[in-house]
């Protein structure tokens, strides 16, 4: 898709005078959760990286705007975003019902499956609904994982939840979890999953249905009244998708393709 630089001009300018944030006198803030990687995560001097970070970046150098990243935990992200702390939120939220009645979202930009995860050596069988019977299980707290579960197998399973995966996955590895159920990539980069060398194994299907828990895929989330930056953000995203950028950025941290 070519780029139009009148039609570009013509949307900032009404960014410029419209409710949403200016997009010409100051940076834009992207409000990220760290770490979750290979999304977004810091290197060993602290720099921020990962797929939505290189993918935001690139957003924003194709808007030909300055964009700045504001770290902010997951269970307050969509407070933070009304209080405007922050202009949009682009952190892997899945795009539900529910979360559409609160913020406007982009089109969806990837999607990944979730997964069970058990240490191991334990034999415990997902499907055997009765036999998970006081068995523990991590998840994120305020994630769809954590409310698929909740609902699903809260009357069985005692649900612990953490702020980040990296609690998650501390107390799995400490014995103190008997299951965790977790985005797929983030136990691909976590725990090595499906590796002969993990401490970990996978005891189901990749699980992405029913759409009431796992949406329609991750868009980047705006206030409702930002109308006209989340158009911007999907003319950005739909360049990237036809030239080849989004590819490459994909193919640095997936061996598949996670692009909508």
């Amino acid at each position: 898709m070519n780029r139009s630089p009148l039609l570009l001009a013509s949307a900032l300018s009404a960014l410029m005078i419209g409710a949403g944030p200016s997009l010409a006198d100051e940076p834009l803030r992207l409000a990220v959760d760290v770490p979750y990687e290979p999304f977004e995560y810091k290197t060993a001097d602290g720099t921020l990286t990962g797929f939505e970070i290189d993918l935001g970046n690139a957003v924003c150098e194709r808007l030909e705007i300055q964009c700045t990243w504001v770290e902010q935990p997951w269970d307050g992200m969509i407070p933070a975003l009304m209080a405007r702390k922050f202009d949009a939120i682009m952190s892997s939220m899945a795009i539900t019902e529910e979360r559409s009645r609160q913020v406007l979202f982009s089109e969806p930009y990837y999607t990944t499956p979730s997964a069970w995860i058990t240490p191991r050596g334990r034999d415990i069988d997902i499907a055997d609904k009765a036999s998970l019977e006081g068995l523990s299980v991590g998840v994120q707290r305020a994630t769809l994982q954590d409310r698929y579960v909740t609902d699903l197998y809260g009357d069985v399973l005692e649900v612990r939840r953490y702020a980040s995966a990296d609690d998650v996955v501390a107390d799995l590895r400490a014995g103190r979890l008997d299951l965790t159920f977790m985005d797929y990539p983030i136990a691909e980069a976590m725990i090595d999953i499906d590796t002969e060398q993990s401490d970990f194994v996978r005891i189901s299907d990749f699980i992405k249905e029913p759409e009431t828990y796992f949406g329609q895929g991750v868009g980047v989330a705006f206030r409702k009244r930002d109308r006209e930056l989340a158009e911007r953000f999907n003319e950005a995203l739909a360049e990237l998708k036809s030239d080849g950028t989004y590819d490459e950025i994909m193919n640095e941290y997936f061996s598949y393709d996670v692009k909508l």
